[in-house]
């Protein structure tokens, strides 16, 4: 596997709800490989995810979303406690349930938003 990088810039253009189900992505791939024994995969996604938690914090403070910096901490302390504090047999599918309502609610979001351009297209052939 390459070395890892992303891209901070286009981190911020992301909503609130793509940040959080991206983070969610590296928490199941942190919860796959801890249940396959895969210590490696999991340390590389556990730091991952603590980098897309800090760029999420970063790009939040001063914004119309500060007001969700606390849930952002408060998700990314669980999600430290699931892999050290003993904790990962009873919570694991809990925070992961959590973090795909975020990844549920960017696609409904987006389809939306498509579902609006085409409609707004066909309105157009309809209606010259």
């Amino acid at each position: 596997m390459g070395e890892y990088r992303f891209d901070r810039e286009r981190w911020a253009q992301l909503t609130f709800n793509e940040q959080m189900g991206n983070i969610g992505a590296e928490v199941g791939r942190a919860i796959i490989a801890r249940r396959n024994g895969n210590k490696s995969r999991e340390t590389r996604a556990i730091d991952r995810a603590i980098d897309l938690f800090s760029a999420t914090v970063e790009v939040t403070i001063g914004t119309k979303y500060a007001y969700r910096l606390k849930e952002v901490l408060r998700a990314r302390d669980e999600f430290l406690r699931l892999f050290f504090d003993g904790t990962f047999d009873t919570d694991a599918d809990k925070i992961e349930r959590y973090f795909m309502y975020f990844a549920f609610a960017a696609r409904a979001a987006r389809e939306s938003t498509v579902l609006q351009a085409n409609h707004g297209c066909h309105k157009q052939l309809l209606h010259p």
